[in-house]
């Protein structure tokens, strides 16, 4: 488990990895309302997993617009990457979530992050709708 903050050390307790898991399955899953009570007691907005993985990201690809919003609302980060460069926009692109597109784009997130980014991964698909989307002002 990682944390936003810079330096922070891996949690080896047992407990802390449990809820961490439950944490991350809340936003695979988009169990809004129980995720965003841990937000607000003090669960980081970007928390990641071991691969990096935001809980935006994993809310993104599983399609959980609410859920993602929830999680912006609370100061996630939109582009954050995961270990393998991948952002919560190109995950959305890349499983066809058209809402969570819209919603990460009007929460700031660039189209043109990550590796591959969310442009190159319309392209790939040929999403010239979103192509045209990403373009726009």
């Amino acid at each position: 488990m990682n944390e936003a903050n810079a330096g922070a050390e891996p949690a080896h307790d047992p407990e802390v990895l449990q809820l961490a898991a439950k944490v991350f399955d809340l936003a695979r899953h988009g169990d809004t309302d129980t995720l965003a009570a841990y937000v607000d007691a003090g669960v980081p907005a970007n928390l990641t997993n071991d691969q990096g993985d935001s809980l935006v990201m994993l809310a993104a690809y599983h399609g959980h617009a609410r859920t993602v919003t929830v999680l912006l609302e609370r100061g996630a980060d939109p582009d954050r990457a995961n270990d393998r460069g991948q952002t919560p926009l190109a995950g959305a692109v890349f499983k066809g979530e058209d809402e969570v597109v819209r919603l990460l784009l009007a929460h700031g997130a660039d189209p043109a992050a990550g590796t591959p980014s969310a442009v190159e991964t319309a392209g790939a698909f040929g999403r010239q709708d979103l192509l045209e989307l990403f373009r726009s002002p």
